[in-house]
């Protein structure tokens, strides 16, 4: 059993915002293994699945950023993962747009989402995969990490997202280090996935990948989270 954690605010207002490329990631990740990511658990919407033969549950925490770990930890307390079975996916401004980083283990590197996450797992003993969306250069931090993409980098991110996808699966399958050899690199270098990504189940019929098993406890309720977190 598997955690996949993206993360980034929730609302239209954040849509494609660089905050947000660990939603996009997990979007990516659910279309290509027809998991629905629509109930609300756990403070935030899930969507249970398999892949590469393992359960998975999907997560986007609906808290806002800096409240991440609110999410994450009762998922993990209802599943009783092992943290190192955790695999955050979050959005790195010391990377070039693009660029993937995956590490098994570490500090937040600044991250609010992964600090707060840290915070309440009471460890950093979880794999992360981080998507370089470019520092901010002179522009106000805040702003820039919630703010758009230019044209000229919305391809990018959209084929970083696909390949953090990728190399969820490649964790899942073969573990943290087979994912850092092939995907910490830089773009240009990186190899061809076609063979991967054949891996993908055959089409069928949304959220027909599902598990069958206890269900996760449902909300009644939105998601408590104040706009203070959203950084």
């Amino acid at each position: 059993m598997y955690i996949i954690v993206g993360l980034g605010n929730p609302g239209a207002r954040y849509e494609g915002t660089r905050h947000n490329v660990g939603y996009m990631a997990i979007d990516k990740l659910a279309a290509r293994y027809h998991i629905e990511i629509e109930r609300k658990s756990f403070k935030g919407l899930i969507g249970r699945g398999l892949i590469g033969g393992e359960q998975v549950l999907l997560l986007k925490p609906l808290t806002f950023m800096n409240l991440s770990g609110e999410s994450v930890r009762p998922a993990f307390d209802f599943y009783k993962v092992e943290p190192d079975h955790i695999v955050v996916i979050s959005d790195d401004i010391n990377l070039e747009t693009g660029q993937l980083r995956i590490r098994k283990k570490g500090s937040a590197g600044g991250h609010n989402g992964l600090k707060n996450i840290i915070l309440h797992l009471g460890t950093d003993q979880f794999p992360r995969v981080r998507i370089g969306v470019g520092g901010p250069g002179r522009k106000d931090l805040k702003d820039f990490v919630l703010g758009h993409f230019q044209n000229e980098e919305k391809d990018l991110i959209d084929e970083a997202a696909e390949r953090a996808a990728m190399a969820i699966v490649k964790i899942i399958e073969e573990g943290p280090e087979a994912a850092m050899n092939i995907y910490n690199m830089k773009k240009e270098k990186a190899p061809k996935e076609k063979a991967h990504k054949e891996k993908a189940p055959k089409e069928g019929a949304p959220g027909e990948n599902a598990p069958k098993e206890e269900a996760a406890p449902e909300e009644k309720t939105g998601a408590d989270g104040s706009r203070g977190g959203e950084s």
